[in-house]
């Protein structure tokens, strides 16, 4: 399936656009999507390991499956204060 991905903060500053394409197996989790997404945009494998997901507002963890309709928002880390 294709999934759409909007990005947040600097993963959308990092490669100049607010949402990306990312092809991914039926039945896909969001952990399968991590792969995919450093896979396919080597600019976000600095925060593999530290990106955040979330489905349908709804932050997902690794494990957890991706409908093939499912709004998908990546958000890499903030610092601030």
């Amino acid at each position: 399936m294709r999934m759409s991905v909007k990005l947040f903060a600097a993963a959308r500053q990092e490669l100049a656009r607010d949402t990306v394409l990312v092809d991914l197996p039926d039945r896909a989790t969001v952990g399968d999507l991590r792969q995919a997404l450093v896979a396919q945009y080597p600019h976000l494998a600095v925060w593999k390991d530290h990106l955040l997901f979330a489905i349908e507002c709804e932050y997902a963890a690794d494990e957890a499956r991706i409908a093939p309709n499912a709004e998908v928002a990546c958000f890499p880390p903030v610092s601030g204060g």
